[in-house]
């Protein structure tokens, strides 16, 4: 993805696109968690969504924040459990080029 989602807000909304940056800013901090685990929730999150986008952004992010291979299919095998198949063909499309 070569450019935000959301940058049509610039022009839109500069408003709305501040709170939205805002309460992703606040839903990243803290340190309880690693980073890799909260991209890995986003991920399946957008997965449940149909966000193929979404889901290969944040499997990349959690990638780049120490995330595993390993550890990104055993996340899509816990959602494939609870969501369904589905999932796998939402996160198949969104994975194709990522690995």
């Amino acid at each position: 993805m070569s450019e935000h989602p959301l940058k049509v807000y610039e022009r839109l909304d500069p408003a709305l696109l501040k709170l939205v940056k805002e309460n992703g800013d606040f839903a990243f901090s803290g340190n309880a968690l690693p980073k890799k685990f909260k991209y890995l929730m986003v991920m399946a999150i957008d997965a449940v969504h149909g966000a193929p986008q979404g889901v290969k952004a944040n499997a990349v992010a959690a990638m780049q924040a120490g995330a595993t291979k390993e550890e990104i299919m055993e996340t899509l095998r816990i959602l494939q459990y609870v969501s369904g198949a589905g999932v796998v063909y939402v996160t198949a499309h969104a994975l194709e080029n990522v690995f």
